[in-house]
């Protein structure tokens, strides 16, 4: 009968009320890029069976106030009792669910966007699995490699917080197999510590891969955004830069192969939906993301002379650079 009744909601185009609550808990803020892509991958999943409730921890701009954030969080998860949880980057795992949801609760929790190993939280375990965030560097160098043919070495720069900490990582396990020689790895915490390597970087790296540098201080003290820290990196750096997203190749990078966040949403929503439904969280591996899509900078490649053959451009995305 049950189903008898959908159908004929659906013949005559009215919504069945939604079947699940789920809380949505992420560690940036409401207006940063990749929130926006792995929300367009989480509501693509869940618009039809979910009532989707979003929290901004804001750890990204304002690290120290993660905790009361999370604090927060558990408040609206008490509130709410939603019948799953989606948990998006490290802080969010780190602050939120290992202090006040890990074994504490029978509720499902599915993480998105991890970069370090997660059993460093404990996960998985009976109520806890979800998707980790690698990015495509190898991919990526070998994609700017023809581009440029003449590069022959890479540096990294990234933001001095655990996802940049877990790139330095990924790295050093896999640079024996990178089209490139690997130079340093920077992580930053403000705009001086880019200007006091702007020799460095001139000199001994061909190209540049920058994951995200939202958060780290200007010379007043406050947290910038990734677009204004690219700008300032782009004064002191001027070769080619890699990024790991899509936004970073639309706010400057030259091109990238990109991980996206709609994949990661994806992902965790559909592992979500299907532990609601009734398949123990025991019997969802955790997995990671697979897809890479090549992006090009045209803005930035038009500025520097390149013009790309005809191989490299096909099937890439190409997007002009924001001002």
């Amino acid at each position: 009968m049950a189903s008898l009744c959908m159908s004929l909601m659906l013949q005559c185009g009215l919504a069945p009320a939604t079947e699940f609550r789920v809380l949505v808990v992420m560690s940036y803020e409401d207006d940063n890029p990749w929130v926006n892509e792995i929300r367009e991958g989480i509501d693509h999943v869940l618009r039809r069976s979910a009532e989707v409730t979003y929290f901004y921890m804001n750890t990204k701009v304002n690290r120290e106030g993660g905790p009361r954030r999370a604090a927060e969080a558990f408040a609206l998860f008490e509130s709410l009792q939603p019948d799953g949880v989606i948990t998006a980057d490290d802080d969010a795992q780190s602050m939120f669910v290992v202090p006040y949801l890990l074994g504490r609760t029978a509720v499902p929790v599915i993480f998105n966007g991890v970069n370090t190993s997660a059993d460093r939280y404990g996960f998985p375990n009976a109520h806890v699995s979800g998707v980790l965030e690698r990015a495509h560097v190898r991919e990526s160098l070998a994609f700017i490699k023809q581009i440029v043919p003449a590069v022959r070495s890479a540096c990294f720069m990234t933001a001095d917080v655990p996802p940049g900490m877990a790139l330095r990582q990924q790295v050093e396990s896999e640079k024996a197999t990178y089209a490139l020689t690997i130079g340093g790895f920077h992580l930053v915490r403000n705009h001086g510590q880019i200007d006091a390597l702007r020799k460095t970087l001139n000199a001994h790296c061909d190209v540049l891969f920058v994951d995200s540098l939202e958060g780290i201080a200007d010379r007043d003290g406050k947290p910038q955004t990734n677009h204004e820290a690219l700008r300032i990196l782009r004064q002191a750096y001027d070769r080619p830069i890699l990024g790991g997203n899509r936004y970073q190749v639309e706010q400057g990078a030259w091109a990238a192969v990109v991980k996206t966040g709609q994949e990661q949403g994806e992902l965790s929503a559909t592992m979500l939906l299907q532990a609601m439904q009734g398949k123990p969280v025991s019997a969802l591996p955790v997995t990671q993301n697979s897809r890479g899509q090549r992006i090009i900078n045209v803005t930035a490649l038009e500025r520097h002379g390149i013009v790309p053959r005809p191989t490299v451009l096909r099937g890439a995305t190409l997007v002009r650079q924001q001002p």
